[in-house]
């Protein structure tokens, strides 16, 4: 096993981690991620278990479900999560500033 976190070593997915990524494949395929860009790579983490796509402007993509849909990590506090999960005390104006970006809250 690697002592790296985050690998895109395909050598270290392990059969579970291989069937997520075929499934990740697959979504990307079929459904829409307009999110991700250029240089994308298959990637996994070896903490969480989470296999994702990230492109070159570290967005990233992971299975919600069936979905393949935007995960999103606000610079500011560290909270993390898919679209409907970002929803969160803003901890300061740059926080609150972020999640209207994200369209998790509406301008004023």
């Amino acid at each position: 096993m690697t002592n790296e976190i985050v690998t895109c070593d395909l050598s270290t997915f392990g059969y579970h981690e291989i069937d997520l990524a075929v499934d990740l494949l697959k979504a990307y395929k079929e459904q829409s991620a307009n999110f991700l860009g250029d240089g994308l790579m298959l990637n996994f983490n070896t903490h969480s278990g989470n296999v994702f796509l990230s492109d070159e402007d570290y967005n990233v993509g992971l299975m919600n479900g069936d979905k393949l849909e935007q995960w999103f990590n606000c610079p500011y506090c560290g909270h993390e999560g898919f679209k409907d999960e970002m929803l969160h005390k803003a901890k300061d104006e740059e926080c609150t500033r972020y999640l209207k970006e994200i369209g998790v809250i509406e301008e004023e």
